[in-house]
């Protein structure tokens, strides 16, 4: 099913300017786009922060302080853009403000084809195929899923059906993916819905910090710790806690993780007090945690318990039918940061994508879909000009045998971030989409799978 991208638009109408207000709501109504009205500024600053806009329309003869709203915006959402429509006095009025945040000055009398050519601009609206969204008025709590292949859409279904339950929910696929929004979907279809939803990424943390973000601690339990401080755990009390790649935790960690998310209860560090919660667990790992627990690594009655239900979400290169859906979707987010009408996408550009084996998945796609925004213009979206995002589809890179492995492939794309960033370990991980930790695992399996080879070549 083909859904419309959902749109957000605040309006600062006048009433004094009935015509301006018929005129922007029938515009705004032939694009399939509901704003929500407010009649002056101070009403509209307001409502900035309550939920994520993607316009601004305001009349200058409107009550309030125009000024004021836009230094709010640019403030909290520099990217956010504003029109702005007023007669010639209050243009002057304004002065130099339109420089501090404003996207576009009308002066009225609007013209109807003026707007409506603005508005294709600021407010890209392709249409794409959402496999789950939400448009709920808290931005924390919206999101939009895009695809439509068939592993993909199992997997969606799959966390559809579990989200009204309690039972934990064990989530894998390679770094960028879309993880995260399939345990947001989760959350937010669940029964915990109106309770927190925190997350936590395992992987960034060294393993005494990350013991003191999950329980929390008290004053004084170490140096530093001049008050005491909730834990992840204790703050998702009766919500959800998310665990972002749990595979990288310590195996001492792994036991007291096991204790807790059994007993429901722990105490803080430094503490004797025992604080009980009532959690939901979604865990995620860009692992084969099967293949961790037989290699020691990873703890198998905490795999157990943390995989009530198992969704693997497909890498990108499986779901190739499902590229020029991201690429539109993606020209809908941020085309408008640039002011380009975005009517084409160029078919070579396309074959590339088609070809290529995706190492960074989506999120990847995304920012050379956001990259190619920027350093093009015209109305096609294309790679041309841009060398550095065209060496990422290298024909010696993105040729593709039956023969290749797909383990072979991972190593070409590791082994190529470490040649251009000159085996900076940290960068190379940035460009691959994953972290370093994971990026210095992978390297230590290939140099033990090296050392096997030489000594069975020396026998």
């Amino acid at each position: 099913m083909i859904e419309p991208v959902r749109i957000n638009v605040l309006i600062v109408a006048a009433k004094a300017d009935a015509e301006t207000s018929r005129l922007v709501n029938e515009v705004l109504a032939e694009r399939d786009v509901q704003g929500l009205i407010v009649g002056d500024m101070t009403s509209a600053a307001s409502k900035i922060e309550t939920r994520q806009w993607d316009l601004v329309m305001g009349d200058l003869s409107a009550k309030g302080d125009a000024p004021a709203l836009l230094r709010k915006i640019r403030v909290l959402l520099p990217e956010l853009p504003v029109i702005l429509f007023g007669d010639d006095a209050s243009v002057d009025l304004l002065g130099d403000v339109p420089n501090e945040g404003c996207t576009e000055l009308i002066r009225k009398p609007i013209r109807r084809k003026s707007l409506e050519s603005t508005l294709e601009t600021l407010l890209p609206a392709h249409q794409v195929h959402l496999a789950a969204a939400s448009d709920n008025e808290d931005a924390s709590q919206r999101y939009q899923i895009v695809g439509k292949n068939k592993k993909f859409l199992q997997a969606i279904h799959l966390a559809q059906k579990v989200a009204p339950t309690s039972v934990p929910v064990l989530i894998t696929g390679e770094s960028g993916t879309g993880k995260e929004l399939v345990s947001s979907l989760i959350h937010r279809q669940s029964n915990r819905s109106r309770g927190p939803f925190i997350h936590i990424n395992c992987a960034a943390l060294s393993e005494t910090l990350l013991e003191s973000e999950l329980f929390g601690h008290e004053k004084g339990s170490f140096t530093g710790a001049h008050e005491r401080r909730k834990g992840r755990f204790e703050r998702a009390d009766g919500g959800t806690l998310l665990l972002d790649e749990l595979s990288e935790t310590g195996y001492r960690l792994q036991a007291e993780l096991l204790r807790v998310l059994e007993q429901q209860n722990f105490e803080r560090l430094g503490g004797s007090e025992t604080v009980r919660v009532n959690v939901r667990i979604i865990s995620t790992s860009n692992r084969n945690l099967g293949e961790e627990v037989r290699e020691g690594r990873f703890r198998q009655d905490l795999f157990y318990r943390i995989s009530g239900v198992h969704i693997h979400v497909p890498p990108l290169r499986e779901r190739i039918e499902d590229i020029p859906t991201l690429v539109w979707h993606f020209v809908n987010l941020y085309a408008r940061e640039v002011r380009r009408l975005i009517t084409g996408l160029d078919e070579r550009m396309m074959e590339f994508f088609s070809q290529y084996h995706w190492p960074g998945n989506v999120r990847q796609l995304r920012n050379i879909v956001r990259a190619a925004l920027i350093f093009n213009d015209g109305p096609t979206l294309s790679l041309d000009g841009t060398p550095a995002l065209t060496n990422e589809f290298h024909p010696a890179e993105t040729g593709r045998t039956d023969t290749l492995q797909l383990a072979e492939l991972e190593r070409q794309a590791i082994l190529e971030a470490l040649r251009r960033t000159e085996r900076n370990q940290i960068q190379a991980a940035r460009l691959l989409g994953i972290t370093d930790r994971t990026l210095r695992e992978k390297l230590r399996r290939y140099r033990q799978a090296d050392e096997l080879q030489t000594a069975g070549e020396i026998k």
